[in-house]
């Protein structure tokens, strides 16, 4: 959910008004991020986009099943459910290379209910992390997802954009809360020192 709603005549100011606040190579990630686009992808390309995401998830050893996530979990522990929009299943690839090996076998990482998890209070027993913890991995998985959008060629800013990242794009807090994310994933071996995702699990 969007807490601040940017109008679309106004994001080219607010990209930039971020960007000033990032040092170079920040903001030469976020540049990439701001070029994605951000228009969800629809007909042709929307099918496109579903088939590469699978694909990856497929790639990093996460088991695919029909279906969508309300019947159950969109992790199962196993693994994902497909009927699901490209971005979803980007953002659960990036969950599973950032949980621990102990995490990355529980419902839903051990995090809780995600918002389309059909059996919330299940997820929710499954969970291992709360508090700052858990929105902290939240905070790696949203940005490692948004990366891989961006690498695959998919609108990325669309999901930086619902994630909130510009949320206070003029506070030094924001720009300084991406680069501690930024700097985390890299050091997790997860993005490279371009910011370019890689296709590692955290160990």
């Amino acid at each position: 959910m969007i807490l601040t709603p940017i109008e679309r005549a106004h994001l080219a100011e607010v990209l930039e008004r971020f960007a000033r606040n990032l040092n170079d190579r920040d903001a030469a990630v976020f540049r990439r991020i701001a070029a994605s686009g951000a228009d969800r992808a629809d007909g042709n390309d929307a099918v496109a986009h579903h088939r590469v995401a699978v694909d990856l998830a497929r790639a990093m050893g996460m088991g695919i099943l029909p279906g969508s996530p309300k019947l159950d979990f969109g992790w199962n522990g196993d693994a994902l459910r497909e009927e699901t929009e490209a971005y979803v299943l980007l953002h659960e690839v990036a969950h599973f290379q950032i949980a621990l090996p102990s995490q990355r076998h529980l419902i839903a990482f051990g995090l809780g209910a995600g918002p389309e998890d059909g059996k919330p209070d299940e997820a929710e027993r499954a969970a291992v992390l709360f508090g700052l913890d858990r929105e902290y991995q939240e905070a790696l998985a949203s940005l490692l997802g948004v990366l891989w959008e961006v690498e695959l060629g998919q609108p990325g800013l669309a999901s930086f954009l619902d994630q909130n990242w510009l949320e206070g794009a003029d506070r030094p807090s924001a720009a300084v809360h991406f680069h501690t994310v930024l700097d985390r994933l890299e050091g997790m071996d997860l993005v490279d020192e371009d910011g370019r995702p890689r296709r590692h699990l955290s160990v």
